[in-house]
């Protein structure tokens, strides 16, 4: 079992930063995948990183303004005989207590009795409206009830507001137990890649590499993997979130691979690789890669404190459009090409993410108008890439894009550790250069 004195201190600084306001955090629910099968359970991002709790339809109340002993409280599932033989084994409010640190825990049956005996003296509610209709419902009745009575002269919150600022922020510096959890799940996921890359030959179908990525994620000991694997042979690699995965293998085309696992505690990889299916690249495919590898290999230096993700960005797309205007796929000066988008139907999304919990952390990228600057404890994803292909429209007064080019999509991802020193690559065990990706 985990560390839960991490979660404990977790909550130590969230009740801290909550100040007066009481928060209501719910875990995720069963989610029906068609008659009465549900898809695997997949914990809700923020309550697990404040409770560490994996059950689903529970709900976590914080509460800064009560005394020591009554400041967190957990409502679960109570345990059942009947439904632990059909679902598996439930903590019940017990547990809850003793295995993972609430100050008072209760049967989820009595929330809609004693919420309003919690949420009295809040100044304020921190709840996310629109997750959970069934814990907003609740929330939005019980807070009603509260300012009628405040006609009368009793205090009431005054305010619901979502506690994704507070909470958010805490997740995008990652602490010593998530990193460490990173870079396992980095290393599972490289060394997925290695064995697909080492395994692909013309005529397999995509699927056939799936199964073996995905069932060494399974094999290491992950969850799974984090998201829908994308392995994307030809011009399928020019469809940015392609996960049909069912086509054959072409002697001659790109194959790129785009996955990751997630682990058991919910922390995820996400790597990019491309390689010749054949083991050799053609002259159009090998000048292309090049240009994604520079330009990755400049963004990933960029990644510095003080630096922003836009920065990241920058350096990237820089390298990229002056490839593209050297090999004739733009043409024009480079500063105005970006500035105008005119290379936004070959590279059309952005250098990174962060990563964490979600493949696509939270955590914001600008403080109004300003880029929020990088510091150590971050983690990001630096991903740059090109697709030719003819499914956008070229924009005036750019060169049509010759049949030898079309099919070609390239994207090259690395998990990247920003730390005071250079940014580590968490995610080197998996290769990329040119030589590497041919035999």
């Amino acid at each position: 079992m985990k560390d839960f004195e991490v979660f404990r201190g977790r909550r130590a600084k969230f009740l801290t930063q909550l100040g007066g306001k009481a928060a209501i955090i719910p875990a995720a629910s069963l989610v029906i995948h068609h008659a009465d099968c549900e898809y695997p359970f997949r914990q809700n991002s923020d309550f697990w990183y404040l409770t560490g709790f994996d059950e689903p339809d529970a709900v976590a109340l914080f509460l800064p303004f009560r005394p020591e002993g009554e400041k967190y409280i957990l409502f679960v599932k109570p345990r059942d005989p009947k439904t632990e033989v059909w679902q598996g084994f439930l903590w019940g409010s017990e547990g809850a207590v003793n295995e993972f640190g609430a100050d008072i825990a209760h049967s989820l049956d009595d929330l809609p009795n004693l919420i309003g005996h919690y949420l009295s003296g809040a100044e304020g509610i921190a709840f996310r409206i629109g997750k959970q209709s069934s814990i907003e419902t609740l929330v939005l009745k019980t807070w009603a009830e509260q300012l009628e009575k405040s006609q009368r002269g009793e205090a009431c919150p005054s305010e619901i507001v979502p506690p994704c600022p507070i909470l958010h922020q805490m997740r995008l510096y990652k602490d010593e137990i998530e990193i460490k959890s990173i870079r396992e799940a980095t290393r599972i996921s490289a060394e997925a890649h290695e064995l697909a890359r080492k395994i692909t030959s013309p005529g397999m179908n995509e699927r056939q590499l799936q199964g073996a990525i995905e069932g060494y994620f399974l094999q290491q000991g992950a969850r799974g993997p984090a998201y829908g694997s994308i392995v994307a042979g030809g011009d399928n690699a020019c469809i940015l979130h392609y996960t049909a995965n069912n086509s054959i293998l072409r002697d001659g085309d790109l194959l790129l691979i785009d996955a990751g696992c997630s682990l058991m505690d919910y922390y995820n990889g996400d790597i990019t690789r491309t390689f010749p299916i054949n083991g050799k690249f053609t002259s159009e495919q090998k000048a292309l890669y090049e240009i994604v590898l520079e330009a990755q290999e400049n963004a990933i230096k960029a990644a510095t404190p003080r630096n922003s993700a836009e920065v990241v960005h920058y350096s990237a797309l820089k390298i990229l459009v002056e490839g593209l205007v050297d090999l004739g796929l733009l043409r024009g000066n480079v500063e105005s090409l970006i500035e105008q988008d005119a290379y936004r139907h070959i590279y059309m999304h952005r250098t990174g993410h962060w990563l964490g919990l979600d493949v696509h952390d939270v955590g914001a990228y600008r403080l109004g108008e300003y880029p929020l600057e990088l510091n150590a404890g971050m983690v990001l994803t630096v991903e740059p890439g090109l697709y030719i292909s003819d499914r956008l429209e070229i924009p005036k007064g750019q060169p049509e894009i010759h049949e030898r080019w079309k099919g070609i999509g390239i994207r090259i991802e690395d998990d990247i550790l920003v730390t005071q020193e250079k940014p580590e690559v968490l995610t080197k065990l998996a290769l990329k250069s040119v030589d590497q990706m041919e035999y």
